[in-house]
This record gives C-alpha cells, structure tokens and sequence, in this order.
C-alpha cells in the first residue's frame, strides 16, 4: 500500500468528519460508508498505516473500528497478511436478500402513514441515479441505489432498523462488484425503483410491495448467477 491508493485519498479527505472525541465505531462508520459507495472493492488491503495517517487517529482505534467492521462482516483479518476487504459468495447474497425482503417489504407497510419527510427522500434517490445515469456515473448510480432502499427501510421509522440497513446495504454493495458491467446491471433497477416510488407516492402500499418483491427475486438471481460463474 501507498500514499497514493485511492481510497486513501478518499480517507484523507474524510479527516474532517473526525475530532478529539472521535471513536472506534466514528471511524467504522466512514469506512461502511465508503464501502458502501463502492470506494473500497472486495479484496483491498487497508494498511494500517495509510489508514492511519489518512484519518490522523492512533492504531489501536483503528485496530478496533476493524474488529467492529470485520464483526459485521465487511472485512477479513487473515493472519500474517493483514485486514482486507471481505469477498462475498453465492451463499452470503441469498442470506441478504432474505434479510431485506423482511426489512424492505415489511417497512413498506408503514408507508401508508408515513409522514412525507419519509417519503420524499425515496423519489430523490431515484432522481439521484438518473442523474448520474445521464453522466454515465454508473457507480454513483449504484450508490443512489443504496439510498433509496435504506429510504424505503426508513419507513418503519425505526432507528434499529435503519442500523441493521446500513450493515445490509454495505456488505450488499461488495456484492455488486461481482457484476462486471455494471452499467447493464444497475440501469434496468433506475426505472423499477421509479416505479416502486411512484405507487408509494400515491399510496399503492400493496402493489409497491408485490413490485420490489419480485424486483429483488430478479436481481437475487442475477448476483448468484455471476457467483457461480466466477466460481467455475
């Protein structure tokens, strides 16, 4: 690892987020949310050092914002090698698509007595990956996706939920990476999660929760599909 690695770039730039009270689980927190955006693929190595440095905090810190991160399983500590990015497989993308049809369609049925703050920022994701659509920012559109499912988890209005969504969506985002065109991948779900926020909009409750139940029964199987190809 170098001073000049991408996401340490991206870490030095996060410096600002941190201050004299920061904590183990404050600096986890920056490195899920660069997961998250896709800024850290499956298989990076996160040097202490460059880490480090990056993020001006000591390493026992960072040593234990790892733990917390390899706890959720984001990341890997191999012995003598160091920490690393986790690399899913098949098995882990059907146990997460298990666990946000449970989260996604069952926050959907609060949907209906939502108050319009919960609502509004579902349409928004959505106007957010058609605008990097547009760009051909294709992994910022994934990014928005993201966003918008932790959007339709909001609904429950449950801050136990939106914690468990935030682990869900990072780990699911390594699962993205798998995808090796990822502009064929993410633009069909642009106009589907338009779909899902437009009955949610009018207060099709019912109907928008048949729609992402079958929307994640297809990309389920498109990320298993590409797993066990990998894996021949």
């Amino acid at each position: 690892m170098t001073a000049t690695d991408p996401w340490v770039d991206l870490l030095a730039g996060d410096r600002a987020l941190l201050d004299r009270t920061s904590t183990a689980e404050r600096v986890a927190d920056v490195l899920r949310q660069r997961i998250t955006e896709g800024a850290l693929p499956p298989g990076t190595q996160l040097s202490e050092l460059s880490a480090g440095r990056a993020l001006a905090v000591s390493r026992n810190t960072l040593r234990e914002a790892f733990r917390l991160l390899v706890h959720e399983r984001l990341l890997v500590h191999e012995f003598h090698r160091g920490v690393f990015v986790r690399l899913l497989d098949a098995d882990d993308i059907v146990d997460l698509y298990r666990t946000r049809r449970l989260l996604e369609t069952g926050a959907i049925r609060f949907a209906a007595g939502a108050p319009v703050e919960r609502i509004e920022p579902i349409a928004a994701a959505v106007a957010q990956a058609e605008e990097a659509a547009a760009e051909q920012r294709w992994l910022d559109v994934g990014t928005a996706n993201m966003r918008f499912h932790q959007s339709i988890t909001a609904l429950a209005g449950s801050p136990r939920v939106d914690e468990i969504m935030r682990q869900v969506v990072a780990e699911l985002r390594l699962g993205f990476h798998v995808m090796s065109r990822p502009r064929e991948f993410h633009e069909p779900y642009i106009e589907l999660n338009r779909g899902i926020a437009d009955l949610l909009g009018k207060g099709d409750v019912d109907a928008a929760a048949r729609s992402l139940d079958a929307y994640l029964t297809t990309a389920e199987q498109q990320l298993v599909d590409a797993y066990r190809q990998m894996a021949r």
